[in-house]
């Protein structure tokens, strides 16, 4: 199968590096069943926060960030691309139906490629399983 891309397999590959760069910087702060169980007490209720948002932010990994700048940069061809790649990859089409996944990503993109593409937990997972899929 030969496929004629405008991403190139390198910059594909290291879109999915930093992705995983990104997934691993998230930590999982929740002890197993105790998801979102939070306790207050009145006094805390009370006092007040006083913090500035900025500040926090400050120390937040930027490779999130970057990320996202990387995948807004691309042309609506690439974006698609790299859409067409993630759902091979995730087992949406089959290798050989590439062109269909192709056209679908492109009639399908509504509203930000990077915000839905940095939804998905394993978006680096897929993206190498689509390349290898596709032999790139």
């Amino acid at each position: 199968m030969d496929i004629d891309l405008n991403l190139s397999a390198e910059t594909i590959r290291l879109l999915a590096q930093k992705a995983r760069a990104v997934s691993s910087s998230l930590e999982d702060t929740f002890e197993d069943g105790h998801e979102g169980d939070v306790e207050f007490d009145a006094d805390s209720l009370e006092q007040s926060h006083g913090h500035d948002g900025l500040a926090e932010e400050e120390n937040d990994d930027l490779s999130d960030e970057e990320l996202r700048e990387l995948i807004e940069d691309l042309n609506v061809d690439e974006a698609a691309e790299l859409v067409a790649i993630t759902w091979v990859g995730r087992g949406d089409f089959d290798a050989e139906d590439f062109g269909q996944a192709l056209q679908e990503a492109r009639e399908r993109a509504e509203g930000p490629t990077a915000k839905y593409l940095l939804g998905m937990p394993l978006l680096a997972d897929h993206l190498e399983a689509g390349l290898d899929a596709l032999d790139l």
